[in-house]
């Protein structure tokens, strides 16, 4: 079992920044993926990143690709989504999730463990 808690979550204007945490517990995730996904109200859950947790490789959606980034601290089993030139469209409730592989993918139902969610909102 693994146990996902995001933090960081908040308010801020259009050009800010914020960085999600995703703080993993139950197991090391050496042989796994994490993922962050966004779901906006009346909108399907939508693939922001991902990261392998050995290797640190690492895919964006298309709409975040050159403002956010994904990383992981191996020691604190934590992993972290820093979020820049925040826009209006981005907010969304925010999700990390954990999948037992060594392949990133982007589809959210592959996905197993998932945390409960941090709230993002951006004003204009």
């Amino acid at each position: 079992q693994v146990q996902l808690v995001e933090s960081g979550g908040g308010l801020v204007q259009a050009g800010g920044s914020l960085r999600l945490s995703c703080a993993a517990s139950g197991r090391t995730l050496s042989d796994y993926v994490l993922g962050w996904f966004r779901q906006a109200p009346g909108k399907e859950r939508e693939f922001v990143a991902a990261i392998s947790w050995s290797g640190g490789y690492s895919l964006y959606g298309d709409s975040v690709k050159a403002r956010f980034a994904i990383s992981r601290d191996v020691a604190r089993n934590t992993a972290f989504l820093q979020m820049n030139s925040l826009k209006p469209d981005d907010t969304a409730v925010y999700f990390c999730a954990a999948l037992q592989s060594r392949v990133l993918t982007t589809r959210p139902a592959e996905y197993k463990y998932w945390g409960q969610g941090t709230q993002v909102a951006v004003s204009s």
